[in-house]
């Protein structure tokens, strides 16, 4: 990425929709606007929309009527100068307006490039950078909310007194280094182990925010298992509130995965309903099962679903066993029929799952089934009632910043030199700006920002 290209994208979604913006934004944002709408006299007032007429710069045939808006440098989103075109959503006709502007002398801008631009210039540090993408990739409102917070600052607010407290311990120990021949007496150690060990919890309990983070963000993969017809299709129809799944009475009806995404208290949740679980002569429901093993090895969580209305029967004994050592619940269906007994099922169920009541058909015990997925990953109650880490690199940096203290607070005791306990109070400070962007080598931003769509 060369930072003196003027660079060009679209920013709106793929496909036809009633605006497209394309956006420029470099150094000759403003003269390739003039190029673009054929007037060399173009002089926007910054911050303000005006309509213009775009026109191809070779044959001076109009293409659009278009809104036009500068945002003059360092005042706009990347600190260049910015220039955004809002035409009409037609995929073809923006790709006419970018193919002019590159014909012009603008570049295609690479995944990112826009917010790269607005870090290097200033304007953002990576963690809020890394929270556009959070937000723009959101799943449901409580992600877009934690993202929203994380792209105010709050988490390199967070941060920033962790590193002034490794700078006020990192002092006395370069002076005691640097000017004081005997070692450091036994109450200044205790004091700064203290401190130490005061900074390690705040690290530690800002990083066991990452599970719940990590699920509003990521979600949790929930797959319907069992025998044909225990009504899986129809408890995933049930909790998707529409018939997504075909349900009959004849075994063997669901022949592969099916996926939705729901939202349970602002955790997404992939749910899957998966072939019965059998052995059959049919090639076709053969592979469909094949499917649902692979779909039983993928999951965060099973719902291992029975008829309760009749004893257990050796394929339900069999998937039981089968799935012991993962994360599952017992999902006990059909408890509006006469012959349902939960009693009989806890008896024969003899691996401690929880065992959840629902009637597909009635909706009962169907809220009891949405607590216990959530429970069962100890998802919060409220997901945004603090900052959650949701990025898995900044937990990452966040350990390895704690166990660097942890080694420099053991060092400190065992009265090891002030050089080799320095070496863990930098390498903690090093990770911590690693998060917000100050110590982030080139290659990592590089990583970073591939993941961005284009236009952003």
């Amino acid at each position: 990425m060369q930072a003196s290209d003027t660079i060009v994208a679209v920013s709106t979604p793929p496909g036809r929709g009633g605006i497209g913006i394309v956006r420029l934004s470099g150094r000759q944002a403003l003269d390739l606007a003039r190029k673009l709408l054929c007037k060399e006299d173009f002089a926007p007032e910054p911050n303000r929309v005006s309509l213009h007429v775009l026109r191809d710069p070779e044959t001076g045939e109009e293409l659009d009527r278009a809104l036009v808006t500068y945002f003059q440098a360092p005042r706009s989103f990347t600190g260049e100068d910015v220039i955004e075109f809002s035409c009409h959503g037609s995929p073809v006709l923006l790709l006419q307006i970018v193919d002019a502007l590159l014909r012009l002398g603008a570049r295609a801008a690479e995944p990112g490039e826009f917010t790269l631009r607005a870090l290097a210039n200033g304007k953002l540090n990576l963690s809020q950078a890394e929270a556009i993408r959070d937000l723009i990739e959101a799943r449901t409102a409580a992600a877009a909310r934690q993202a929203a917070r994380q792209l105010g600052g709050e988490l390199s607010a967070t941060l920033q007194p962790l590193k002034d407290a490794l700078l006020e311990l990192i002092v006395p120990l370069e002076s005691s280094l640097e000017f004081v021949e005997d070692d450091l007496p036994d109450l200044e150690i205790e004091r700064l182990s203290a401190r130490l060990s005061d900074l390690v919890r705040r690290m530690d309990e800002l990083a066991a925010t990452f599970r719940a983070g990590r699920l509003l963000k990521d979600g949790l993969k929930a797959t319907l298992v069992g025998r044909p017809n225990v009504g899986k299709s129809s408890i995933f129809n049930a909790l998707l509130k529409q018939d997504r799944a075909i349900v009959t009475d004849l075994p063997g009806t669901t022949r592969d995965a099916l996926s939705e995404m729901i939202n349970l208290e602002g955790i997404p949740v992939l749910l899957t309903d998966t072939a019965g679980v059998r052995d059959s002569a049919d090639a076709i429901e053969r592979m469909g099962i094949e499917r649902t093993r692979r779909a039983i090895a993928d999951a965060d969580l099973l719902l291992v679903v029975v008829d309760g209305s009749e004893p257990l029967t050796a394929e339900d004994r069999e998937l039981i066993l089968e799935v012991a050592q993962s994360r599952h619940l017992m999902v006990a269906n059909k408890c509006d029929l006469a012959g349902f007994s939960l009693g009989r099922l806890r008896e024969t169920v003899a691996n401690g799952a929880e065992i959840i009541a629902v009637s597909a058909r009635t909706g009962q015990g169907l809220e009891d089934l949405r607590r216990a997925v959530l429970r069962s990953c100890s998802a919060p109650e409220s997901a945004t009632d603090s900052l959650l880490l949701t990025n898995a690199r900044h937990y990452d940096l966040l350990r390895r910043a704690s166990d660097a203290l942890a080694t420099a607070q053991r060092l400190l005791q065992e009265r090891a030199s002030e050089e080799l306990v320095l070496v863990g109070l930098y390498d903690a400070l090093r990770y911590l700006g690693e998060i917000t962007g100050e110590t982030t080598p080139e290659e990592i931003l590089t990583q970073i920002f591939s993941t961005f769509c284009i236009g952003k």
